[in-house]
């Protein structure tokens, strides 16, 4: 079984060493049916998010560090960070559109007759990865900068936990069309991050590194963020 990397050395798809060259380790250029590849599959997931009532938003890839901190988004290890600071700014490079998109909102009050709220985002993430090494961060793995489609919404308290199944519904949904082999994970309360009250992951078996990884995580973080951005 070939891995990732092989199949793109042969077919021309991929260039890391120009990247790390340019920009540095964990970076990558996407080349000709990979490149369209990534940006198809970017249209199918929103074109299926819009079908279903998810207004496409396409936000800032920088952030306020107040609204990085407001919306938990911080390793469990505090000596460490997962966000790219601008020098001689209050800024960060988003590490998620879930941050801006949790801002979108902030400062606001919003009636129930206005909710819910269904988004799908699309925008760059950019991530340190501080910690990770070895045969996780192989090829296009666990790298710092990478495209994502972002489903975000706001609802009434009552009604969080069927909007968080629907979330993972249409999620399936995607990942049994394109033919995945994958599981559905809920994850114990050691995993879960500092706004999430309950967190599913999926996971697609991945032949060329012969385990299972991650492709998506959704979270119900009730008001945690709502409340620490009034």
């Amino acid at each position: 079984i070939l891995d990732h990397i092989e199949i793109c050395r042969r077919h021309d798809l991929l260039d890391l060493e120009n990247a790390a060259k340019v920009t540095g380790a964990r970076f990558y250029f996407l080349k000709r049916e990979l490149a369209l590849l990534e940006m198809a599959l970017v249209n199918y997931a929103i074109s299926k998010l819009v079908k279903y009532g998810y207004e496409p938003i396409l936000p800032p890839d920088l952030i306020r560090s107040s609204y990085v901190s407001a919306c938990g988004f911080q390793p469990r290890d505090t000596t460490s960070s997962q966000t790219y600071h601008i020098a001689n700014s209050d800024l960060c490079l988003v590490g998620t559109a879930e941050l801006p998109m949790a801002g979108l909102h902030s400062g606001h009050t919003l009636t129930a007759e206005q909710l819910p709220r269904r988004y799908v985002a699309f925008s760059h993430s950019f991530r340190t990865e501080a910690g990770s090494a070895g045969q996780a961060t192989k090829g296009i793995y666990r790298v710092h900068q990478f495209s994502k489609a972002e489903i975000f919404a706001l609802c009434v308290p009552e009604d969080s936990e069927k909007l968080f199944e629907e979330i993972v519904t249409i999620q399936k949904e995607i990942f049994s069309e394109l033919g995945f082999h994958f599981r559905v994970l809920d994850m114990p309360s050691e995993e879960l991050g500092a706004p999430a009250y309950r967190k599913v992951d999926i996971e697609a078996w991945m032949p060329g590194r012969k385990s299972f990884g991650e492709v998506s995580s959704t979270s119900n973080c009730t008001d945690y963020q709502s409340r620490r951005l009034n």
